[in-house]
């Protein structure tokens, strides 16, 4: 899973860059709104963390030229002064949350996966697709209970997976929400960490379609994907 940071302030992003990263998401940052309006319209994002006081342009005019432009991610704005004229204008121009400043980090990653499960039709915070679960809330993953020892990527690789069960999802896609924008990206690395996927969480979970990409399923006799 993917995500954009928009904050000027240079400690509280290193901050956020730091807890985001440790919740298992890939990060891009941008210090202004200029670097955040082209991110947003040219990088594919799960969500955005979006600072309403940034210089060169503002945040409500980055996220209104983003809606008009089609973009559909979650967007959860930050306040720091708190009015309630401001939080309207974030949520007219597209905004689906907010919080004021100060906060606490643990009630942003909350909020962010709240956004993204709401984002990708799911209404319980565990992921499980049969006897798989994962939960974002401690970036854990199980099998019949047993947990699974994943690195980074194959995590991120599961998340995305059990967030678009049963969907056919293409490598390029995969490519473009592991990995953040600064990382060398190859696509023939994702077949890789599937194959190690694949060891962890059994080999028939991640069903391959020749030309299209994969897809996450139940094993046969399982529960259907939750």
């Amino acid at each position: 899973m993917r995500v954009l940071l928009v904050e000027d302030d240079p400690d509280l992003s290193r901050q956020l860059k730091q807890a985001l990263a440790d919740a298992g998401y890939a990060v891009d940052y941008a210090p202004d709104g200029e670097e955040a309006q082209f991110l947003g319209e040219t990088e594919p994002y799960d969500a955005v963390v979006l600072d309403l006081g940034l210089p060169k342009t503002d945040g409500v005019t980055v996220l209104e030229r983003w809606r008009k432009g089609g973009m559909a991610a979650p967007v959860l704005i930050l306040t720091a002064r708190g009015a309630w004229s401001e939080k309207v204008a974030g949520f007219d121009a597209g905004a689906d949350d907010y919080l004021t400043k100060p906060f606490h980090t643990e009630e942003l990653l909350a909020r962010l996966r709240a956004l993204m499960r709401r984002a990708a039709g799911h209404a319980q915070a565990a992921l499980e697709c049969g006897a798989l679960r994962l939960d974002p809330r401690a970036a854990r993953a199980a099998v019949d209970g047993e947990p699974l020892r994943l690195t980074s990527l194959e995590y991120r690789l599961l998340h995305y997976l059990m967030m678009h069960q049963g969907r056919v999802i293409s490598r390029t896609e995969l490519v473009e929400h592991l990995y953040d924008q600064d990382f060398d990206r190859d696509s023939n690395t994702i077949e890789v960490f599937v194959g190690r996927l694949r060891k962890k969480i059994g080999p028939d979970r991640i069903e391959t379609v020749r030309g299209l990409g994969y897809r996450l399923l139940p094993l046969a006799g399982e529960a259907p994907a939750v």
